[in-house]
């Protein structure tokens, strides 16, 4: 095991952080712009954010950077730009843990298809080293795939975010299918969990797509498929459209009621995505603390 996860897991569960995306949008952040850009231009916002899970009990936080592949970034006119937003998101969230927390760097999906076409292996695998390299020059203490559908690009991201020598998370999303258990490629968390161990990853697990109550069977099966620790951040809830604005339903005691099973049923590592905040994270640690 890498030395830092070994060191982290010596008190187990590790509470993460909460959403990014939609503290941003609290904060200004307007429907087709870039997030991952505010690294640049709002970099006291995107600090503001982070320091609010650190003080909120979060042991690791990530960074502004989900999206900040070149593939990416094309839409938003910022692709020249990936190696800068990259090192800022890093930097930026380890000034603002202020070594209170470590900083696992986020790494999703570069918006193309393989399928169509849309990109070729090459040009993804060469898209995810360069955002891997940056980050790690930023100061991240890890890497996090996370919020994958398509097994091809997970392997690919964990193989690039590998070759910086930090310990890396590997996740997916589970929100196909009748029972909500496969990705939209249609892979379930035993094949994912074979794949992305396979690339590589120190962790496998779970984020996005669904409430935090279909998280449970779903780290049950990571667990039972691979021996390596779970991560796993659940949204709160479905989103709703409300008056034109996105709403999560699920209460912060009603997520953190969750967390319980969730260490039960074999998580190591717990926190929140879509709809989270700092709230959230003081609910679930408090919900987990003792265990």
């Amino acid at each position: 095991m890498h030395p830092v996860l070994e060191k982290l897991l010596h008190e187990a569960p590790v509470i993460l952080d909460g959403a990014w995306g939609t503290q941003l949008q609290t904060r200004g952040l307007e429907p087709g712009l870039s997030p991952d850009s505010w690294n640049l231009t709002h970099p006291e916002i995107v600090e503001e954010v982070a320091r609010a899970y650190v003080e909120a009990g979060s042991r690791v936080i990530l960074t502004n950077t989900f999206g900040a592949t070149r593939l990416g970034q094309e839409r938003y006119g910022f692709a020249d730009r990936v190696a800068e937003i990259n090192r800022a998101g890093a930097a930026i969230s380890k000034r603002a843990a202020q070594g209170k927390s470590l900083v696992f760097a986020s790494m999703g999906p570069t918006g193309k298809l393989l399928l169509s076409g849309e990109t070729t292996e090459a040009e993804m695998a060469a898209a995810f080293q360069e955002q891997a390299t940056a980050l790690a020059e930023g100061g991240a203490d890890g890497i996090v795939i996370e919020t994958m559908s398509d097994p091809v690009e997970a392997r690919l991201a964990v193989q690039a975010a590998k070759a910086t020598r930090l310990p890396v998370v590997g996740c997916m999303v589970f929100d196909s299918g009748k029972n909500q258990d496969r990705t939209m490629m249609g892979t379930t968390p035993e094949q994912a969990a074979e794949i992305l161990a396979a690339a590589g990853a120190d962790v496998v697990g779970a984020n996005c797509g669904q409430g935090i109550a279909g998280f449970v069977p779903l780290c049950m099966r990571l667990k039972a498929a691979c021996g390596l620790p779970i991560w796993i951040k659940a949204n709160a809830g479905k989103p709703e459209i409300v008056d034109g604005r996105i709403v999560y339903r699920t209460t912060p005691e009603e997520f953190a009621s969750y967390g319980p099973l969730l260490v039960q049923a074999g998580a190591s590592f717990l926190g929140g995505c879509c709809g989270t905040g700092p709230e959230f994270i003081r609910a679930l640690k408090t919900a987990v603390r003792g265990r």
